[in-house]
């Protein structure tokens, strides 16, 4: 990239850094920004370092807030009995875009993963069974991922929860909505299977 001033091409290599951005993604970007007023460039830069000076972990569940506990949390009108586990803050927003789930949600800051190091120790895990033994939690839902880390967390969270006095759910997986059958992989099937329930 000899052929863009060094300002430019440190703006790509930046870019760059950024998930599922490219090199040319990045150019592209970087082109864009360029472009525009200053006043809209000096904007983004600001909410970029307004986001690393303001928000932070709520103390009570670890989703990403400016206040704390987080505006979840204070909310009265949730059910304090159940609570859900999940992996990220990406999974919070997916389930309350649901507007289904009206209960607490407890974050664990990732999911079991031995072959990158990643051990119990290293997620909110503590916390969990701290929360548990202070609160008034009859159920505990477990919503990780269907991959093998996140079916790795749930069974290791199952196991640490026997005994605790609090129902442990998993939520159901399976076949997704609107699916042919027929274009649905096995493991799957497997899974939509063994999770039948009553029609």
């Amino acid at each position: 990239m000899g052929y863009y001033p060094p300002a430019l091409t440190a703006l790509i290599d930046n870019l760059c850094r950024l998930p599922g951005i490219g090199r040319k993604t990045a150019a592209r970007l970087a082109l864009f920004l360029l472009r525009q007023p200053e006043e809209k460039v000096a904007a983004l830069a600001r909410s970029i370092m307004e986001v690393k000076e303001k928000i932070g972990f709520c103390s009570r569940c670890f989703n990403f807030t400016d206040e704390d506990p987080c505006a979840l949390c204070r909310d009265e009108s949730r059910d304090n009995g159940v609570v859900c586990v999940i992996e990220g803050p990406g999974d919070l927003m997916a389930l309350e875009a649901t507007g289904v789930f009206r209960g607490r949600y407890h974050i664990l800051c990732g999911s079991l993963s031995p072959l990158s190091g990643v051990g119990p120790e290293d997620l909110r895990i503590k916390e969990l069974l701290d929360r548990i033994d202070r609160e008034s939690i009859r159920e505990v839902l477990l919503a990780t991922g269907s991959g093998s880390e996140g079916e790795t967390t749930a069974n290791y969270l199952a196991g640490l929860l026997k005994g605790k006095g609090v129902l442990v759910t998993r939520i159901a997986q399976g076949v997704p909505m609107g699916a042919d059958l027929e274009y649905v992989d096995g493991a799957t099937l497997k899974k939509a299977l063994e999770s039948r329930r009553e029609a």
